[in-house]
């Protein structure tokens, strides 16, 4: 893509670390160097130099934390890309702002996908500081671009694959117990930074969906990932109430990336596809890392 000075907000992540190695002029910060709640921070950070290209992947994503946290979730993922949004707008850049599947009330029936159109409806703390963050940063800022995404993995941070891997390795001999009554869209965080990148040279504002293609659900995908990773495991599916949890967790989350085929920019691939790239690419590290 072009060498247009970007700034990626969260940049040790899942997502933020695959971004700083594909834009090519990339500057980046996580916490506590950069504190996306107070614009006095944010000016201190960026002021130096701006960007044109600000790429918001920092956010509170303890789903269930949030539930009690309120506060700070609040702060971090509707005050934050407010903050963000209004230096933007101050300094002519472009927000890309990342958001999620948690906006939508998760009830449609499956396998009907949300599209960008569809009217959200969030039912946990999560969800809802995630819209409010995409409302205030829409309000604050004329060049923003909203990607929603679901069911993020990849090399770096944590996610589900990681912890499923741990609990297998620790105990060969355990079955694990996975629910198999949510239906999400897996997504390598490589794949997405590289569809990011994608949206930049495109350069239209709005809201975007940007997620692996086809849907499982979270037994399925641990499953296959086991499967790949050639790791011993006895696995089986439970329902959504055998495993209670403080957050209301959306039944259906999957989302279609129909903005990106209609302009002709999708670079996202099957679910599978990119699940198989990934185990190929990094599976010594992660057996590595889970054995730490």
């Amino acid at each position: 893509m072009s060498e247009s000075r970007a700034f990626v907000v969260g940049s040790l992540g899942q997502l933020g670390s695959e971004l700083m190695a594909m834009l090519p002029t990339a500057r980046g910060a996580d916490l506590p160097d950069l504190d996306i709640t107070d614009p006095a921070s944010i000016s201190a950070v960026l002021g130096a130099q701006p960007p044109e290209i600000i790429v918001n992947c920092a956010a509170f994503t303890n789903v269930d934390a949030c539930e009690t946290q309120l506060e700070a979730a609040t702060r971090v993922n509707a005050d934050g890309p407010r903050n963000l949004a209004e230096y933007a707008n101050a300094n002519d850049a472009r927000l890309i702002h990342i958001s999620t599947d948690y906006v939508f009330d998760g009830q449609r029936e499956v396998p009907h996908a949300y599209v960008e159109e569809d009217a959200p409806d969030p039912r946990s703390a999560y969800g809802r500081t995630k819209l409010e963050g995409e409302l205030a940063a829409a309000k604050a800022s004329s060049q923003l671009v909203i990607v929603r995404t679901a069911w993020l993995y990849g090399r770096h941070g944590h996610n589900f694959l990681k912890t499923i891997l741990r609990a297998a390795l620790k105990n060969s001999s355990r079955t694990l117990t996975v629910i198999d009554d949510q239906h999400g869209c897996p997504t390598w965080s490589h794949r997405l930074a590289d569809q990011i990148c994608g949206i930049i040279e495109a350069g239209s504002p709005g809201v975007y969906h940007a997620t692996g293609e086809g849907h499982c659900t979270w037994y399925t995908f641990a499953r296959t990932f086991l499967e790949l990773m050639g790791v011993p495991h006895g696995i089986k599916p439970c329902s959504t109430e055998a495993y209670p949890l403080p957050a209301a967790r959306p039944a259906n989350s999957i989302l279609e990336n129909g903005r990106l085929v209609r302009e002709h920019i999708n670079r996202m691939r099957p679910w599978q596809e990119d699940l198989q790239k990934f185990v190929s690419s990094h599976r010594d590290a992660l057996i590595a890392e889970a054995g730490d």
